[in-house]
């Protein structure tokens, strides 16, 4: 017989929240090992002592967990989709007729609290890992990667001097022929400071952008299909974004310009958990942030009782005050150099205990002075010979050109601590680390942006950016947490299996052996004639 299902809503009904989540669920695993009871006391002092209650701290980061392990940016989008799921209802505390918080709510309390708050619920989630087994803390591999941020580069406004708007107008509208007019589309207000709206680019900058942008614009112009005729050239030397000042212009191979911020990660060899995170301006260089990487990620790692050792990133951080500063730390760096690096001209012979050069023609180019190079901003040395020494020389016009008197080269005040890191990631040990970083830093960068909501930041200002990057690695972290402790259970049951079984045959050998024994006294054999047969 056919049967017919029809619905009708009971008046009163019985329901246990509980009961419906079944004890292998995600979220309700996550309820029973994330513990967050001490952001009660840490909280008080950013909520006043009169008023309606605002939305319990706890309650507000698990619902942001939420919707980076939904990979769900919008938070209206958040608050609907956590409405639907009776395991997200009960990993929050929430029952089926509660009402959820209001999505503005969350924004503004992500605001409220500073991000020492963020970064201490991301430690507690790492110390977690750590007493699991899971952080070896010997190798860290660290990597960065744009994230989108919260504003459109039509909304880019030029920055002007200290002197009369009009004036400089027009000496630098000839910049960009489409920054004659107002921007594409007007930011509802400027949150940018003075500093941020005032030009600091040289003349010979803008000049070198004035020729980049008319050599750009013709190639646009020159693309198959191309409608934007005119386009324009920006620069984070002559624009900036009212809608968030702290977002920069970046741009990375194959990709079109966006204000990005610049996402800093570290992640343990181990079992690929992040060990430190941070956001910072996308127009900064990687090499710029290594120092303060570093010292934030050993104190993390001293704190859980655990030796770094081994420091592996790619090239964009390679310079050589990072290569001293690691050895100074006690860490062996697996950083390739920069292609540009030479430890000196090619055909010169370096003399270390003496410190000089020697040319091909066997003359010596002695050490002058230590300078700082004001283009880049590293410390130098520089290698001079006397005109006499070059007067006669064979090969004088090859070597020094037709002008120059004498042999003059700089080389970098840390040649010895690039030649010490190239023999390391030459050696068998970095061509193993280069794998290891290629198969650990950027899978998680990848699993970040494409999975756990961190393809673009949906709030506004460098702070809150960095917020966002700590909850995508808390997330990250938990959810290897759960499946490294699930594997350890399985693996526990059946090691408790073996143990079992191996009692059971002691059991049985012993059985035996009093057996034995009972059967010599049955018969008048002494205990000692039966061991020697034995």
């Amino acid at each position: 017989m056919q049967g017919k299902k029809v619905y009708q809503e009971q008046l009163f009904n019985s329901f246990r929240l509980s009961d419906r989540v079944p004890s292998t669920n995600f979220y309700r695993r996550l309820k029973e090992v994330l513990d967050l009871d001490h952001l009660y006391k840490l909280t008080t002092v950013y909520y006043g002592r009169s008023g309606q209650k605002s939305i319990d701290p706890v309650v507000f980061f698990k619902l942001c967990l939420v919707g980076y392990l939904e990979n769900i940016i919008s938070d209206r989008k958040l608050i609907v989709h956590c409405s639907m799921r009776l395991d997200i209802l009960y990993f929050i505390g929430y029952d089926i007729d509660e009402e959820l918080p209001w999505h503005s709510t969350i924004s503004r309390t992500r605001q409220l609290f500073p991000e020492e708050v963020f970064e201490g619920v991301f430690t507690k989630v790492f110390t977690l890992c750590a007493e699991a087994g899971m952080v070896s803390g010997h190798t860290q591999a660290i990597d960065s990667a744009p994230v989108k941020a919260n504003a459109s580069m039509d909304t880019l406004e030029l920055k002007v001097p200290e002197e009369e708007l009009e004036a400089h107008l027009r000496q630098v509208r000839h910049i960009s022929a489409m920054d004659k007019e107002r921007p594409f589309r007007k930011s509802k207000g400027d949150k940018s400071d003075k500093s941020q709206r005032s030009i600091t680019a040289s003349k010979e900058e803008l000049k070198a952008l004035s020729t980049r942008n008319k050599r750009w614009a013709k190639d646009q112009d020159r693309r198959p299909g191309a409608g934007n005729k005119g386009s324009r050239y920006t620069s984070n030397k002559t624009h900036y974004s009212p809608t968030d000042p702290d977002a920069r212009i970046s741009v990375k191979p194959g990709k079109a310009r966006k204000l990005n911020y610049l996402s800093q990660l570290s992640v343990d060899t181990g079992h690929h958990v992040i060990t430190d995170i941070r956001a910072y301006h996308a127009d900064g260089k990687d090499n710029q942030q290594l120092i303060d990487i570093v010292k934030r990620v050993k104190r993390r790692l001293w704190q859980q009782g655990l030796v770094w050792e081994n420091c592996v990133a790619d090239t964009g951080y390679s310079s050589g005050e990072n290569y001293a500063f690691l050895e100074a730390q006690g860490l062996k760096s697996f950083i390739p150099a920069h292609g540009t690096f030479k430890g000196g001209p090619d055909g010169f012979e370096y003399v270390e205990n003496k410190d000089h050069y020697l040319c091909p023609q066997g003359k010596i180019i002695p050490f002058t002075k230590e300078f700082n190079d004001y283009r880049t901003g590293t410390r130098k040395k520089e290698y001079r010979a006397r005109k006499q020494v070059c007067i006669d020389c064979p090969i004088r016009r090859s070597c020094l050109g037709k002008s120059a008197q004498e042999k003059k080269f700089s080389v970098t005040y840390y040649r010895a601590e690039y030649q010490r890191n190239i023999a390391r990631v030459e050696s068998p040990q970095g061509r193993y680390m280069k794998g290891k970083r290629q198969s650990t830093v950027e899978p998680v960068f990848g699993t970040l942006t494409q999975f756990m909501g961190l393809r673009k930041v949906n709030t506004i200002g460098l702070k809150q950016a960095n917020k966002c990057m700590q909850l995508s690695a808390i997330a990250y972290n938990l959810k290897k947490y759960l499946k490294f402790i699930e594997k350890r259970t399985k693996s526990g049951a059946g090691m408790l299996g073996l143990f079992i079984k191996f009692t059971m045959t002691l059991n049985q050998e012993y059985k035996s052996i009093l057996k034995g024994l009972h059967f010599a006294n049955l018969h008048g054999i002494k205990l000692e004639n039966r061991l020697k047969a034995v």
